[in-house]
């Protein structure tokens, strides 16, 4: 299971235009933020994790009443092996929402191409995990995250658009949601922030010239203008702050990256 560093959460997405609604699918895809990672849930079967999928899924089945969910969350994944594969999770023989080989993008196209015009729509949450490897590769040195993250941000964006593209050329009419990344950091939000801020700038920039939409979490986890008022929030919204020290989401943080998320699809 990947363990929370300085930089590692990723969040969530839909896509909106003039579409007709919901079709036969949702398709859930990304991290442990798709998959519904909690502290309680981590060593239980995955129809255990209830997170945000679950929730859109309630919204969405007022919609089409018929939908069928398809979530290949896995925890552990980045934009790396979002398209090599080798997603930690899997790695370790753990058992995910949906069942793959290979890599989640591979498993995507083939799901979209054996179900054309039936799958809208669709989420992704990536982009923790790839932050990661800065705070690994700085052991936590806040200077040195500073002076590597822009340059791991591009290359970030890059796999991330990479990832894209082919997903929406093989689903040219879905709604498809990329969602943002919140700061968990609670004891050093002020020097933190900015970089989260850079990375949802990416993300939101990547969804919009693939006919995305941008879901941002930053917005309700990591409100502006009071640090004492943003920790509050992200103490309230995850479980950073409890004894395990977990960055995912609480049963209220996964509400407010629903609210998120289908304000994005504007359904």
């Amino acid at each position: 299971m990947v363990q929370a560093k300085l930089l590692g959460v990723a969040l969530g997405a839909l896509v909106i235009g003039s579409h007709p609604g919901p079709k036969s699918y949702y398709l859930a895809l990304g991290d442990s933020i798709a998959y519904g990672m909690q502290p309680s849930t981590a060593a239980l079967p995955p129809a255990k994790a209830h997170g945000y999928v679950d929730l859109v899924a309630d919204r969405l089945r007022k919609l089409a009443p018929k939908i069928q969910v398809v979530n290949y969350g896995c925890p552990g994944e980045s934009t790396k092996t979002f398209t090599a594969g080798g997603c930690p999770w899997l790695a370790e023989g753990r058992k995910l929402h949906a069942p793959f080989r290979g890599n989640q993008l591979a498993a995507t196209l083939a799901f979209i191409r054996a179900h054309p015009g039936q799958v809208s729509p669709i989420t992704i949450t990536l982009g923790g995990n790839d932050i990661n490897d800065v705070a690994d590769a700085c052991k936590g040195n806040l200077t040195c995250i500073k002076a590597r993250a822009p340059a791991a941000i591009r290359q970030f964006s890059k796999r991330l658009s990479g990832a894209l593209k082919p997903i929406r050329s093989a689903a040219p009419q879905a709604e498809i949601v990329l969602t943002g990344l919140y700061n968990f950091n609670a004891d050093d939000l002020r020097h933190t922030d900015p970089i989260f801020q850079s990375l949802n700038g990416t993300i939101a920039n990547v969804a919009r010239r693939h006919g995305a939409h941008y879901a941002n979490l930053f917005a309700a986890f990591n409100p502006q203008g009071s640090v004492a008022r943003e920790r509050a929030r992200i103490c309230a919204y995850t479980s950073i702050c409890g004894a395990v020290a977990d960055p995912h989401p609480t049963d209220a943080g996964y509400r407010e990256i629903t609210d998120a998320v289908w304000k994005a699809a504007r359904y």
